[in-house]
């Protein structure tokens, strides 16, 4: 068989050549029908086959974007890996043309106009690693001692100017910490709260459970004189018998 299946449109010569040998006794009853009105060529449907699967080339990359990669990504990500929270410092990232750090003088790491944070240290890197021949790990080291000078310097004058400004009479809210152990304490006092409260209900139902439901308004504890009485009345409903002459237990009865 080649592409397309001619075999329904032979159904008509198939059925008579079946009558003619006298495989079959009769014609079928659409074989007059089949042979006034014969079925369109557009009816041999093609045989479904399975398609040959090609070798899947690999896509084209004319159209993939190549990877850009910059020197100063894997000191960056070497120097706020060891100083994470420098990343919860606010920072400054207007530019004017995108490429700001070009137009400082890195050979030192304090720059007019800019503040002081991780990008100095990768910017006065790189300066100490083209211009002084040092090597990435003395550089690093060198830039990092010099961060740490100019932020140590800023953090002594920000306290100075504080106190100082205390001491003619200004006056400053609470900081980020004591705002932050201010939530934390009242979050502690509600916890403690629910808890108690939980554990007060866990003990009335364990309670409850061997000695069933009580009376919370009366009072926890009999005196003497309300035990006796009580006492006196279980004697008196207990028939005199040997079985009830049995004192009860826990609790001494006298002649």
């Amino acid at each position: 068989m080649g592409r397309y299946d001619f075999r329904p449109l032979r159904v008509r010569q198939t059925a008579k050549a079946l009558f003619d040998a006298k495989r079959n006794p009769n014609l079928p009853q659409w074989y007059d029908v089949i042979g006034n009105i014969p079925p369109g060529e557009t009816l041999a449907r093609p045989v479904l086959r399975i398609p040959k699967m090609r070798k899947a080339r690999k896509a084209s990359k004319l159209f993939k974007p190549l990877p850009i990669a910059y020197p100063e990504d894997k000191l960056r990500s070497e120097f706020f890996g060891d100083h994470p929270w420098e990343l919860a410092r606010p920072r400054l990232v207007v530019e004017d043309s995108g490429n700001d750090a070009k137009r400082y003088d890195w050979s030192r790491i304090m720059q007019p106009g800019k503040q002081l944070d991780g990008e100095s240290v990768v910017q006065r890197q790189m300066y100490l690693m083209k211009h002084a021949a040092l090597s990435k790990a003395s550089a690093y080291d060198q830039a990092r001692r010099e961060f740490y000078t100019h932020r140590h310097l800023s953090e002594i004058r920000s306290r100075i100017a504080k106190e100082e400004a205390q001491h003619v009479g200004a006056y400053f809210g609470k900081g980020p910490l004591e705002i932050g152990m201010q939530l934390e304490d009242r979050m502690w006092e509600n916890w403690k709260a629910w808890a108690t409260s939980q554990i007060e209900d866990e003990q009335g139902m364990r309670a409850q459970m061997f000695s069933g439901q009580q009376d919370e308004g009366s009072g926890g504890d009999m005196s003497n004189a309300e035990f006796d009485q009580a006492l006196e009345e279980v004697q008196a409903s207990v028939p005199n018998t040997p079985q009830g002459r049995a004192p009860m237990r826990g609790v001494a009865v006298h002649a």
